[in-house]
C-alpha cells in the first residue's frame, strides 16, 4: 500500500502532547513495517527529522507555514489531494483531527479528544467555529477513525454517532522513561507537564500548592509545557498568590531536560479537568515517580492504582495528595514500584500495530 500521512498541522514545539504522538508513532511504524510506503507530508516548520530514515518512508514537504492555520487548512484541502493523485496513494492517514474533505482515496483519522463538544467554553470564540466545521466533515468523510482512549470513542459516539467505525488505539510510553528510575535522585520540587490551557487546571494547581507549601516551604512546583492562551493569567495568579520565587513555568523543553526533570521530581501531579489520554501521566509512571492525578476518565483508568487520585475541583484534596506524596516513604515506594509495572503495558510497538491495522482497514 501507498500511505499518506497528514503531518501538516505539526509545529515544532507548538502544538503539546500531538508532536509526540506523531514522532513516536511514525518511529513505531518504520521498526514494524517495511512493506508498506509512506508519504509523509510537511510543512515548512517542519524538521527534516520527522520522516524515520527507512527505505519505504518518504518526505513529501509543502510549501505552507502551520503557524497560519487558515493557509495550512486551505491546502490541506486544496494541494494535498492533489499530491494524493499524483502520488497514487491507496489511504490518507490524518494523525492530527482535520482532513481533506474531499480527497478522492480512503482515509483514516485520529481523534484525540473532542474537547470542542464537551468544553467550548475553553476556546476562544474566534476559534471554535473551525474545530466544529473541520472536525464534524472529518468524521463523516473517514472510513476508520482512531481515538486515543475509551473516553474519546465514546464521545465520538456521542456527539456523531460513529461508533461503528471507531478504533481505541492507546498511545504508548518511550523505553527511555523506564531507564529514568534507576538514576532518580529526588529534589524537593513537585513537577507538573502540561500545555497552559484553561481545562488544564493549572489555577487550581496553583492554589493547592499554596496550601501545600505552608508545611512545606522548601518544595518548589515546575510547570513544564508549551505556553498557551491561559499562561499570562497563571503568572499572574502565581504572582497574587506569593509564590512568583517557588513557580517556573519554563515551556516546550528538549526531551533531555524533560527526562531529568522526571529524575529529580519528588512527585508528579497533574489535576486536568479533561483530557483525551493524558500522556504525561503514563511518562510520569514509566520513570517511577511518585504521581497524583485528577479522578477523570481517561485519567482514572490509566493510572489505576498507580497514583493517587483527588477531585479536580477539591483544591484541598489536591493540596493533601502533594503531601501524602512527599511525606509517607512507604506510599512512594509503592507508587515507584505500581507505576512502572502499569505502564508497561503500553507500547508505541502496539499503537502501530494497531494503527496499521486501522489504516489498511479504511482501504478495505
Amino acid at each position: 500500500m501507498r500511505i499518506g500521512v497528514n503531518a501538516l498541522y505539526l509545529i515544532p514545539g507548538g502544538v503539546g502532547g500531538t508532536e509526540t504522538y506523531l514522532r513516536a508513532l511514525l518511529g513505531a511504524l518504520a521498526e514494524i513495517d517495511r512493506a508498506n510506503e509512506y508519504f509523509v507530508f510537511t510543512n515548512r516548520e517542519t524538521g527534516a527529522d520527522l520522516v524515520p530514515a527507512a527505505p519505504n518512508f518518504h518526505g513529501e514537504p509543502q510549501a505552507v507555514r502551520a503557524v497560519n492555520r487558515p493557509a495550512r487548512l486551505l491546502w490541506e484541502q486544496t494541494r494535498l489531494p492533489a499530491a494524493a493523485r499524483r502520488l497514487r496513494l491507496d489511504v490518507m492517514f490524518n494523525p492530527g483531527f482535520t482532513s481533506p474533505l474531499i480527497c478522492g482515496r480512503p482515509q483514516a483519522t485520529v481523534f484525540h479528544d473532542l474537547q470542542h463538544k464537551r468544553h467550548p467554553e475553553y476556546f476562544r470564540w474566534f476559534d471554535l467555529p473551525a474545530w466544529n466545521f473541520f472536525l464534524y466533515w472529518s468524521v463523516r468523510v473517514a472510513r476508520i477513525l482512531v481515538a486515543v482512549s475509551a473516553a474519546t470513542a465514546a464521545d465520538l459516539e456521542r456527539y456523531y454517532g460513529v461508533g461503528r467505525k471507531v478504533r481505541v488505539v492507546p498511545h504508548g510510553v518511550a523505553a527511555e522513561f523506564f531507564a529514568i528510575g534507576a538514576r532518580r535522585r529526588p529534589e524537593p520540587f513537585v513537577l507538573a507537564v502540561s500545555t497552559l490551557h484553561p481545562h488544564k487546571n493549572l489555577d487550581g494547581l496553583l492554589r493547592a500548592f499554596a496550601i501545600f507549601r505552608k508545611a512545606r516551604p522548601g518544595y518548589r512546583l515546575i510547570v513544564t509545557g508549551l505556553h498557551g492562551f491561559f499562561t499570562e493569567p497563571l503568572r499572574a495568579l502565581r504572582d497574587e498568590l506569593g509564590l512568583a520565587e517557588s513557580v517556573d513555568f519554563p515551556g516546550w523543553i528538549p526531551a533531555a531536560d524533560l527526562h531529568d526533570l522526571y529524575a529529580r521530581a519528588a512527585a508528579f501531579v497533574y489535576p486536568s479537568r479533561f483530557e483525551g489520554f493524558g500522556m504525561p501521566v503514563l511518562e510520569a509512571l514509566a520513570a517511577g515517580v511518585p504521581s497524583a492525578c485528577s479522578r477523570v476518565e481517561p485519567l482514572d483508568s490509566l493510572a489505576g492504582e498507580a497514583a493517587l487520585k483527588f477531585d479536580p475541583d477539591n483544591i484541598v484534596e489536591m493540596a493533601a495528595c502533594l503531601e501524602r506524596l512527599v511525606s509517607d516513604d512507604g506510599l512512594r515506594a509503592r507508587l515507584a514500584d505500581a507505576g512502572p509495572a502499569r505502564a508497561r503495558g503500553f507500547t508505541w510497538r502496539a499503537a502501530a500495530e494497531h494503527t496499521l491495522a486501522a489504516i489498511l482497514e479504511a482501504v478495505q
